[in-house]
C-alpha cells in the first residue's frame, strides 16, 4: 500500500512537472521576451524611436518567431512589424507562418502589387493559403496579374476542398522516367532551384503511372550513371486529391511516410504532401477538436477584444442556458407534488454523475476516431463496450449512493421526512437510469455527428453535455414518481 501511494505521488509529481514544462519551454521564453521587446518599442515617446527599435528587432530576430509574436500584439502594430522586415524573403516567411487574422490585417494595408510580388516568390500551395484570406474580387485581381503558369497551378489547387489532400499537396515536385540517370536528375534539380526538393523524388513508368520513389539521400551515395529504376523503392501508400486530411495524417503517422504521393484515377502523380504539411495539419485538427470540445471558436493565440471572445463563446453557452431553463421549468412544474418534495435535493448528484459519465464515454470514442484506433469494423464492439461500462457504473454507483442515503436518513444524519428505504431506492434507481441515459447519449452521439458530417468532437462539447443533463434530470423525475407511487400504492 505504501509503495502504491509512493508511486501515485511520483506519477502526480511527474504530471505536474510535465504540465509546468509545457509553459516553460525555450520557445515560450522566446515568445515572451520578443513580446516584451515589441511592447516596449511601441510605447516609446516618438515615432522616430519607435521605428528605429522596430527595425532593429525585425533584423535581429527570425521572421518565424516574429510571425508568432505579432499575434499577441494589437492589430495596428502588426502591419508596422511586417513593413519593417529587412527584405522580401523575410516578409514571405513571416506571412506564411503567421495566423490568418494577421494576414487579413496586413492584406488590408498593402496594395495588389506587393501581394503579387509575395505570391510570385513562394510555392503555389503556400500561395493558395494566402489567397484564402482575401475577398473573391481581390483574389481574382491578384491571380490575373501573376505569371500564367503559376496562376494555373494555384487555380488547380484551389479546386480541391479545404480539408482534402488536394489542398495539402504541392503540385511543384520532381518526378522522372525510370530510365533517367541520377546525374540527369541532379542536373535538373540544380536548374530548378525554385522547386523545393522533398525528402523523396518520384519515378514514373513508361506510360506515366507512379512506379516508385527514390530517397533524396540516394542521389548522393550512388554514382551519377545509375538509372533510377535500379535504386527506386515501391510506393506502398498513396492518396487521391479528394482524400480527407484526417486519412492522410493517419497514413503518414502509421507508416512514417516522408513524402506522400497524390495520384489521380489513372495512378498519375499530380502532387506530393510533405511531412511538415502533415504536422501543421495535425496541429490544426487538434486545435479544432479541442475548440469543439470546449465549446468555443476562438483562437487562444490571437490578441482579440474581450467582446469578440465573449461572442465566440456565447452561442454554445446559450444552449447551456436554455437547457438550464428547461430543467428549472420542469422543477417548478412539479413543485408541490408529494413525490417531488425530496427530488430537488438530489438533482446536483444526478446531473454531476450523468454529465461525467457521458463526457468520459464520448471523449473515449472521439479519441479513438481521431487516432484511427476506431474503425467501422470495431464500431459496434466499441459501442457495446461503452454501454456495458455505463451499465456497470450505474449499477455500482447507484447501489453505493442509495446505501449512503438510506444510512444517513435511517440514523438521523440527514432527515428529509421520507421513508429512508423509499428514498434510498429512489436515489439508487435514479443514479442508475441517469448513468445509463448518459452512456447511451455519449456512445451514439459521436457516430450521429459523423453521419451528419459534423466534427464528432462536438459530442464532448457543451451542447451534448447540456442535453445530457436535461435528459438525465427528467429521467430522474420520472423514476422518482414511479418509485414513490409504487411504494405508496404497495
Amino acid at each position: 500500500m505504501i509503495e502504491e501511494n509512493d508511486n501515485h505521488e511520483q506519477t502526480s509529481e511527474e504530471s505536474f512537472a510535465s504540465a509546468k514544462n509545457l509553459m516553460d519551454t525555450k520557445t515560450s521564453h522566446l515568445d515572451d521576451s520578443l513580446k516584451k521587446k515589441l511592447d516596449n518599442a511601441f510605447h516609446q515617446p516618438t515615432s522616430q524611436i519607435l521605428l528605429h527599435n522596430i527595425v532593429k528587432i525585425a533584423s535581429e530576430h527570425d521572421p518565424i518567431d516574429l510571425a508568432f509574436a505579432v499575434s499577441r500584439l494589437p492589430t495596428k502594430a502588426r502591419i508596422v512589424v511586417y513593413e519593417n522586415l529587412p527584405d522580401l524573403n523575410a516578409k514571405i516567411i513571416f506571412i506564411i507562418n503567421t495566423g490568418s487574422n494577421t494576414r487579413s490585417i496586413i492584406f488590408r494595408q498593402i496594395d495588389d502589387n506587393e501581394i503579387v510580388e509575395l505570391i510570385e516568390n513562394m510555392p503555389a500551395d503556400e500561395a493558395v493559403m494566402l489567397l484564402d484570406n482575401m475577398s473573391d474580387r481581390r483574389m481574382k485581381r491578384v491571380i490575373n496579374r501573376i505569371d500564367p503558369k503559376k496562376a494555373h497551378r494555384i487555380i488547380e489547387l484551389q479546386k480541391h476542398d479545404r480539408n482534402s489532400a488536394g489542398r495539402l499537396m504541392s503540385n511543384e515536385f520532381f518526378a522522372f522516367h525510370m530510365n533517367t540517370t541520377i546525374g540527369e536528375v541532379a542536373s535538373h534539380i540544380r536548374d530548378n532551384p525554385a522547386i523545393d526538393l522533398k525528402r523523396s523524388i518520384f519515378v514514373l513508368s513508361p506510360s506515366g503511372e507512379l512506379a516508385g520513389y527514390v530517397p533524396a539521400r540516394n542521389l548522393i551515395v550512388n554514382p551519377s550513371f545509375v538509372p533510377l529504376r535500379q535504386v527506386m523503392r515501391p510506393v506502398l501508400h498513396s492518396v487521391h486529391a479528394d482524400t480527407f486530411r484526417e486519412e492522410v495524417v493517419d497514413l503518414v503517422e502509421r507508416y512514417e511516410i516522408a513524402t506522400m504521393p497524390v495520384v489521380d484515377e489513372k495512378d498519375h502523380l499530380i502532387g506530393v504532401i510533405a511531412y511538415d504539411e502533415v504536422i501543421e495539419t495535425l496541429e490544426d485538427i487538434a486545435d479544432e477538436t479541442i475548440a469543439s470540445m470546449a465549446g468555443t471558436a476562438e483562437d487562444v493565440s490571437e490578441n482579440e477584444p474581450i467582446l469578440r471572445k465573449v461572442m465566440l463563446r456565447a452561442p454554445w453557452l446559450f444552449v447551456t442556458l436554455c437547457a438550464g431553463l428547461v430543467t428549472s421549468f420542469a422543477m417548478s412544474h412539479f413543485s408541490g407534488r408529494e413525490w417531488f418534495l425530496f427530488v430537488p435535493f438530489f438533482v446536483p448528484l444526478i446531473a454531476g454523475m450523468s454529465g461525467n459519465v457521458g463526457i468520459q464515454c464520448s471523449t473515449v470514442l472521439v479519441r479513438g476516431m481521431a487516432t484511427g484506433e476506431l474503425s467501422l469494423g470495431t464500431r459496434n464492439q466499441a459501442i457495446l463496450k461503452e454501454l456495458m461500462i455505463g451499465l456497470t457504473i450505474g449499477t455500482g454507483f447507484g447501489f453505493i449512493s442509495g446505501l449512503v442515503i438510506y444510512a444517513l436518513n435511517q440514523y438521523g444524519f440527514h432527515e428529509i421526512g421520507i421513508d429512508p428505504f423509499i428514498l434510498g431506492v429512489t436515489v439508487s434507481t435514479g443514479v442508475f437510469v441517469a448513468c445509463l441515459t448518459a452512456t447511451v447519449l455519449g456512445a451514439f452521439s459521436p457516430f450521429l455527428f459523423v453521419y451528419l458530417g459534423i466534427d464528432p468532437a462536438v459530442a464532448s462539447g457543451p451542447i451534448v453535455t447540456a442535453f445530457n443533463d436535461v435528459s438525465s434530470t427528467l429521467m430522474f423525475f420520472l423514476v422518482a414518481r414511479i418509485v414513490y407511487t409504487f411504494f405508496i400504492w404497495w
